[in-house]
């Protein structure tokens, strides 16, 4: 008789995805709050997708026990542990206003990790989501522009969220909690990489004091088109400006595997609903699977054929690296 509690253990979680390498926080195991596309921005960026709902409504769009019973099945199955558990997903996390007990179940379950909340730090100025925000151990806040024009064309937000509350929001944050922020600024070309939001960034920065900015363009596909990398003279000259602490993207961890051993069936199943539910929220190349998931390359693209094969994923090449995403991605 099989044993049903490892047959549950391997299923597809539905809200947990990953792990995945991230250049700021290693290893990272993500909770998805939303489970759509529900956001206040729908940034042309984005690389979970274009924004479904476009909303300032704050809702448990995801119930907190449904995430932390997914979350302690993860843990259950054994797996290695991450370096840190991320909350983020397909939307803006702070939309979801189960948010607090999010964070406090997930350090109950991983007593010994940080956990960070990725966030487009739009919902800053209520008091409740500062709260809330606050139990976290890192937040990584997004602030790609202060210039307005820059703002609507780039982040292209609902029409409740402005850009001098957000601001303001960030800083009443900072004066209020004791972690780390780490702030994130993406550039695109001819949009938001002028000489006037760098020298506004600026200003803003000597204020947050954030404990690390970094300084990012596309690496991925955006969700809408004709975007474009910014220059390497333009990130040098924002990173000049910030503090020079970011960096592109850390190298990708190397899975440490044991041969190219064919997966069985079930094992192969297992991988693939894995990698399915990853790459619904975020477009990956095989080796960024691979490091993130940490199991072997050769399992990553034996379930990647899987997948394209049974049209459940799509395959994308953007320059020399091919891209894997949801069928809506």
């Amino acid at each position: 008789m099989r044993d049903g509690k490892k047959e549950r253990a391997t299923e597809p979680l539905r809200h947990v995805f990953g792990p995945v390498g991230s250049g700021r926080l290693g290893v990272s195991l993500g909770l998805d709050l939303l489970g759509a596309r529900i956001c206040s921005f729908d940034c042309l960026y984005c690389e979970a997708g274009v924004t479904e709902a476009l909303t300032t409504a704050r809702k448990p769009y995801v119930p907190a026990r449904r995430l932390l019973d997914e979350l302690a099945a993860w843990k259950a199955a054994g797996h290695a542990p991450p370096d840190v558990v991320t909350l983020g997903g397909l939307g803006e996390p702070c939309l979801n206003s189960e948010l607090g007990a999010v964070i406090a179940g997930a350090k109950e379950l991983f007593p010994d990790l940080p956990v960070a909340v990725l966030t487009n730090s739009s919902l800053m100025a209520d008091p409740d989501v500062r709260l809330e925000l606050a139990q976290a151990d890192i937040v990584l806040p997004s602030m790609d522009t202060l210039v307005p024009a820059e703002y609507h064309r780039l982040n292209r937000p609902h029409a409740a969220v402005g850009l001098t509350a957000i601001r303001q929001g960030l800083l009443d944050f900072r004066a209020a909690y004791d972690g780390k922020i780490f702030l994130e600024v993406l550039l695109l070309a001819g949009i938001n990489d002028s000489v006037e939001n760098s020298e506004l960034l600026q200003g803003f920065c000597r204020e947050l004091a954030p404990d690390r900015v970094d300084v990012v363009t596309l690496s991925r596909p955006g969700a809408h088109p004709g975007c474009q990398a910014a220059s390497a003279e333009a990130l040098a000259r924002f990173r000049a400006a910030l503090g020079g602490f970011a960096q592109d993207a850390a190298a990708p961890r190397r899975a440490e595997g044991h041969g190219p051993a064919a997966l069985a069936g079930p094992q192969l199943e297992a991988l693939a609903g894995r990698i399915a539910a990853s790459v619904a929220r975020r477009p990956q190349t095989e080796a960024g699977l691979a490091a993130g998931l940490d199991v072997p390359a050769a399992h990553v693209r034996l379930a990647l054929a899987a997948l394209v094969r049974a049209k459940a994923v799509r395959e994308r090449r953007e320059g020399d690296a091919v891209f894997y995403s949801g069928l809506a991605g």
